[in-house]
């Protein structure tokens, strides 16, 4: 099962940074700058975990918080520039499951959401899985298809750690291009097809009979092999 995480935070570029970093873990990560565009990507993407930050234009996280809680139990994580203990407990008097003061350890993070996922019944996503004679390790970012190292760049690998979390789903353009904004930006920008062409090229994945990725045609693409035990 995919395991979505929504940020809703104006600073791009830690929103950039975390996608990259929490993408390496199998999570599949979006954003949202402003509150009230946050609040709407809830009902879209359904994430398992809300990052939230405290300081937002228009309506400061206490109160999305509150927002939030109206109608969902999303575990929620807070950040904030702030550290004060008030400030901890107000938002956790408010229904956040968790608080983290900037700036931090992204790997303090990973752990924050690992042990909020595992608390509120969400098995995390393993760093490494195995799809038949394909295999993904996450962290390290090295794949192996028939015990054979594959090559890929940066984008391509982000690209198919995406397509690979979310087996079976349908990805649209529009949903990988906002995924991968910000990596090798204007090559990507170009087109999600030319990405989706070379990275098919390295995985000896035939377009008109496809082992891994199919194209669903007007929409975008989705990989379609099932997940097989690990044994590396």
């Amino acid at each position: 099962m995919k395991k979505t995480i929504l940020i809703i935070d104006d600073d791009e570029k830690l929103n950039r940074l975390l996608k990259d970093y929490l993408g390496n873990y199998g999570f599949f990560v979006q954003s949202a700058g402003h509150p009230e565009d946050g609040i709407k990507k809830i009902k879209t993407l359904q994430p398992q975990l809300i990052i939230l930050d405290v300081m937002l234009p228009g309506m400061n996280g206490f109160e999305v918080c509150k927002q939030i809680r109206r109608s969902h139990t999303i575990p929620i994580l807070m950040l904030t520039a702030r550290g004060e203990v008030t400030d901890r407990i107000v938002g956790l008097e408010l229904g956040a499951d968790d608080y983290l003061a900037k700036p931090f350890e992204p790997r303090e993070l990973v752990a924050r959401i690992q042990s909020i996922l595992r608390r509120t019944g969400h098995s995390t996503v393993t760093s490494k899985r195995c799809f038949g004679p394909l295999f993904i390790d996450f962290q390290r970012r090295t794949v192996l298809l028939n015990n054979e190292p594959i090559n890929l760049t940066t984008t391509e690998f982000q690209a198919l750690s995406l397509l690979a979390n979310n087996a079976g789903i349908v990805m649209s353009r529009d949903q990988i291009m906002d995924a991968l904004r910000g990596i090798e930006y204007e090559a990507f920008d170009r087109s999600v097809d030319i990405v989706m062409s070379r990275l098919r090229s390295k995985l000896l994945d035939d377009p008109k009979s496809p082992s891994f990725i199919k194209t669903v045609w007007g929409t975008g693409y989705v990989f379609i092999v099932e997940e097989t035990e690990d044994d590396k």
